[in-house]
C-alpha cells in the first residue's frame, strides 16, 4: 500500500469561512497553473454529494477533475480526484476543518488511493506533493487577504 498525503495546517478564521472559501469559492485562490488547460477562466466545486469538480475555459470547453463524495458543511469534504489523470482511476481527497476556537481551524488533508495508478503511483504521488506543496499557500493568502 502506497502511504497517503496527509497536511495539516491552521487558519485564522472559523471553519464556516474556511470550508466555504474551499469549496463555493474556490475560483477566487485556485491558481490557473495548476489546471488541466492552464487557461482556465472558471474553477467550480458544485456543492453536495454528486457535485462536479472541473475547469471551464473562456471557449466554454469543460475539463472533469472529480466528483464530491461527502458534504458535511463546515467540518467535512471529500472527493473523487482525477485532475490530468484517468477518471477510470481516481484518488481521493478527504478534508477536514477543525474549530481551534472562535475565530481559528486546523485543516486537515488526506489524499489516498495511490494503488488505483497501478505502476504510475508513485510518479503521482510525487507530482501531487509537490501540488499541494505550491497549491496551499494560495488558499491561505486568499484566506488571510479576506478574498474569496
Amino acid at each position: 500500500m502506497t502511504a497517503p498525503l496527509r497536511f495539516s495546517f491552521d487558519v485564522d478564521c472559523p471553519p464556516e469561512r474556511a470550508f466555504e472559501v474551499w469549496t463555493t469559492r474556490i475560483d477566487a485562490w485556485w491558481p490557473r497553473d495548476h489546471t488541466v488547460t492552464g487557461r482556465a477562466e472558471l474553477v467550480v466545486l458544485h456543492s453536495g454529494v454528486g457535485g462536479r469538480i472541473f475547469e471551464r475555459t473562456a471557449d466554454g470547453e469543460e475539463h472533469e477533475w472529480g466528483q464530491v463524495t461527502s458534504w458535511d458543511p463546515p467540518s467535512k469534504l471529500a472527493y473523487l480526484w482525477h485532475l490530468g489523470a484517468d477518471p477510470a482511476t481516481p484518488t481521493e481527497v478527504a478534508v477536514q476543518f477543525h474549530r481551534l476556537g472562535v475565530a481559528a481551524t486546523r485543516i486537515e488533508i488526506e489524499h489516498r488511493g495511490w494503488e488505483r495508478l497501478g505502476d504510475a503511483r508513485d510518479e503521482w504521488r510525487d507530482r501531487n506533493q509537490a501540488g499541494w506543496t505550491t497549491l496551499l499557500p494560495h488558499f491561505e493568502a486568499a484566506l488571510a487577504k479576506g478574498e474569496g
